[in-house]
């Protein structure tokens, strides 16, 4: 668990940047700090993917 409080956020892959960023956003941050991401239901982790994808979705069309 302690590896999860000392996050490097450079470290992160873009993706994992924005999982994190959109955690945030739900309010789901500091469960998946102190339970990890297994510990989410799968509708908290469909909802995460799904912002995730369209977040991405937008990020390309504007640079188009």
């Amino acid at each position: 668990m302690s590896e999860k409080k000392n996050l490097k956020w450079e470290e992160l892959s873009p993706d994992d940047q924005l999982k994190y960023e959109i955690a945030e956003e739900l309010g789901l941050l500091e469960k998946v700090r102190t339970e990890g991401w297994k510990s989410l239901s799968a509708k908290e982790t469909g909802r995460i993917g799904g912002l995730m994808t369209k977040k991405k979705r937008e990020r390309k069309d504007s640079m188009a």
